[in-house]
This record gives C-alpha cells, structure tokens and sequence, in this order.
C-alpha cells in the first residue's frame, strides 16, 4: 500500500527575498553623506584651529578673529549707548 499523503517539509532555512537596487542604491547614498559630512566637519575644525601668520608680528587662527570682532561689535554698542548726547 502506498499513501498518497505528503510527510511536511524538514525544516529549511528561509530564503529572504533578494533586496532591491533602491534599497542598496539608498545604503549607497547614507554611505557618501555620511562621508562627506566628516570630510567637512573635519576641515573645518583643522582649518578654525590651525594659526595663520597674517602680518609678520601677527599669527591667530578663524576663531580668535571671530571672538576678536564680537569684541568689537559689542564695544560700539557700549560706546554708542554712553553717548553724552540725548
């Protein structure tokens, strides 16, 4: 006698459906973002710190001419506001 009934399947590992080319296109893209962000926060943090010579006796990087102007900026308001004038 044979039995027409079919035993289940042993277990098989799943086969996960292939992935798309918008999926690996957009892991792509995060990759390039996530490197040219670096690239630019990296340059602009060497390039704020690093000390340029501008004259021969002066030598200061971006950020202390950025504070040095704020400075400045503030004192004129000072200046103006203790004008004698009315």
């Amino acid at each position: 006698m044979t039995s027409d009934v079919h035993a289940p399947p042993v277990n098989s590992p799943r086969k996960s459906p292939p992935r798309s080319p918008r999926r690996a296109r957009r892991g792509q893209a995060m990759v390039e973002y996530s490197m040219i962000n670096w690239v630019l926060i990296v340059g602009l943090v060497v390039g704020a710190t690093v000390k340029i010579r501008w004259t021969d006796d002066r030598q200061t990087n971006v950020i202390d001419l950025f504070l040095e102007a704020y400075q400045i900026y503030y004192d004129s308001f000072y200046f103006v506001l203790n004008l004698p004038f009315p």
